[in-house]
C-alpha cells in the first residue's frame, strides 16, 4: 500500500554479536551457526496502518526466504525471539521507531529439512 516499504534491516555477521543474540531464544544454535543474521524491523515512522504494514513486513520476509531458497541458501524465520523483543531491541541498540518483527538466519544448509504441511482441506473454513 502506497509503496511505503515499512521495513528496515540490521545485518549481523560478527560472531560475538551473534552469540549474544542467541541467548534470547531457544533456537540460539541457528543464530550462532548462521553466516549472517538479518534483523527485520517495522519502521513506525513510515507506517500509516499498523495491521497492513505488519502484513507487508511479513510479505517482505517471505520474499526474502523465497529468494534465499532460489539461490541455494538456507534461511530460517525466527519468530519465537519476539517473546523477548524489548530485551533484544535493547541488545541490538535499535531505536524506538523501529519495532523488531523477526530474525532471519541465513547461510549454507548442511542438510535439507522435510516438513509436514497441513492438507488444504484442513485449512478451509466451512
Amino acid at each position: 500500500g502506497l509503496n511505503n516499504q515499512p521495513w528496515k534491516f540490521m545485518l549481523i555477521k560478527n560472531a560475538k554479536k551473534k552469540n549474544g543474540l542467541s541467548a534470547f531464544t531457544k533456537y540460539g544454535s541457528l543464530i550462532k551457526s548462521a553466516t549472517v543474521v538479518i534483523c527485520v524491523f517495522l519502521d513506525k515512522e513510515v507506517s500509516y496502518d499498523r495491521d497492513k504494514d505488519i502484513m507487508a513486513v511479513g510479505a517482505c520476509i517471505q520474499n526474502m526466504l523465497l529468494e534465499a531458497h532460489g539461490l541455494g541458501l538456507g534461511a530460517c524465520w525466527l519468530g519465537e525471539i519476539l517473546n523477548k523483543k524489548d530485551e533484544v531491541a535493547g541488545y541490538l541498540g535499535s531505536s524506538e521507531e523501529h519495532e523488531l518483527m523477526a530474525i532471519i538466519t541465513l547461510g549454507y544448509p548442511e542438510e535439507t529439512a522435510k516438513s509436514n504441511r497441513k492438507s488444504l482441506v484442513s485449512l478451509l473454513l466451512k
